[in-house]
């Protein structure tokens, strides 16, 4: 196959359960139908970009909503199947909910969401603790 179809989009977002920073090998490996070339590359390349970014995006999001509804502590972040985290990288990524989600893929999310809440609240800590006359 020459180019990319919406099924490789599909098979693009499931992969991104397991990987977020897929190798060329592993792309021509689980694309086997598509003759690679520059272009292909680049756009796959590009997918898990995007993929990527929405990932983190939501990640800041709902760290910031824990720590507005007064979590203090990392620890106290869990992401399950039933967290709205959950539900809103499942509806991205898995649109059609006709794949069960890695269980590794929560626990990753849980580290992901506990290392964004720790920066964001170190930052907070920070910039309250920093004299403006360094700036």
């Amino acid at each position: 196959m020459e180019g990319l179809s919406p099924n490789h989009l599909k098979k693009a977002k499931l992969m991104f359960f397991y990987s977020r920073y897929p190798s060329s090998n592993m792309l021509k490996m689980f694309f086997s139908d598509v003759k690679f070339n520059r272009c292909i590359t680049s756009q796959l390349i590009k997918w898990f970009s995007n993929f990527r970014e929405f990932y983190y995006i939501q990640m800041e999001k709902f760290a910031r909503q824990a720590i507005n509804e007064g979590v203090t502590a990392a620890d106290d972040i869990n992401v399950s199947r039933d967290s709205e985290l959950f539900r809103a990288l499942n509806m991205h990524y898995n649109k059609a909910n006709d794949f069960e989600v890695p269980e590794r893929f929560l626990e990753v999310a849980q580290i992901t969401m506990r290392e964004f809440f720790n920066a964001i609240v170190g930052a907070s800590v920070l910039t309250l603790t920093f004299p403006k006359s360094h700036l």
